[in-house]
């Protein structure tokens, strides 16, 4: 049986994630279930996507992502399945699905329901499909093909030959800057020149390994796991003490020569 990873912003605090789980015990007592997180902000997309973007790929081929996160945001509560790169995914019409694969999904499904409108459907309805699809069945007995679901474009890097506009996409827990800047679009436009990177009032000259070989309180950038550019406070809270956050704007400039 296939791993069922759940991502939701029902938070800690009430009884929500424990009722999705026990539905799907209840049908698969042997089901593995991986939490990748309940702390989505409530009906934050762009959280989510960020979140189990960052991951999901890391799970192996097969692996169904139950994705409980602005579970409403259809008014005609549509919810849908769909297979991308080897991996199921569950959730509502709301323009997450189109984020996470970039709007080309391998093959989606609208979930037959057997209400037009349901109270609990990350319970009542997607906790069954994950059982299904996890113990292989096929995504298209869940429902009928479609090509329709809402469309969410993410934020574009701006390039040119002598630098790149990218914004803030996500700001973590330790409020480190993640943005959408990644090391392979450096590369590219750098063709070895030397580069600054520019945020709020700041101008950093150079990418460390990781935060901590800088001095406590000092702003430095990395890339993550992901190759993603990351702005910092060593031993520090950079969103506050920076006063940038999600959609904050950050600028690489290159330089003649090397």
């Amino acid at each position: 049986m296939a791993l069922i990873t759940f991502t939701s912003d029902f938070g800690y605090t009430d009884h929500y994630v424990a009722a999705v789980k026990a539905k799907i015990l209840s049908q698969e007592p042997q089901a593995t279930i991986v939490d990748v997180s309940h702390a989505i902000e409530p009906y934050n997309i762009a959280h989510a996507q960020y979140v189990l973007g960052a991951v999901y790929a890391d799970f192996p081929e097969g692996t169904v992502h139950l994705i409980a996160v602005d579970t409403h945001g259809s008014k005609q509560g549509r919810f849908h399945a769909a297979r991308y790169k080897g991996h199921y995914f569950l959730l509502a019409d709301n323009g997450l699905l189109s984020l996470l694969t970039d709007g080309q999904p391998d093959a989606v499904v609208e979930l037959k329901a057997d209400l037009p409108l349901m109270p609990f459907p990350a319970k009542d309805l997607l906790a069954q499909a994950a059982v299904y699809l996890a113990k292989g069945g096929e995504l298209e007995v869940l429902g009928e093909r479609t090509n329709q679901f809402q469309q969410l474009l993410s934020r574009q890097l701006r390039l040119n030959d002598h630098a790149i506009t990218g914004h803030v996409i996500h700001v973590d827990r330790y409020g480190n800057l993640i943005t959408n800047i990644t090391s392979d679009s450096i590369d590219t436009i750098a063709h070895g020149r030397t580069f600054t990177i520019h945020f709020g009032r700041e101008t950093i000259c150079r990418i460390f390994p990781n935060y901590n070989q800088t001095d406590d309180g000092d702003c430095c950038c990395i890339y993550n796991s992901q190759g993603q550019l990351c702005i910092g406070i060593n031993k520090g809270h950079a969103a506050e003490l920076l006063g940038l956050g999600f959609d904050s704007q950050v600028d690489v400039r290159f330089y003649p020569g090397s």
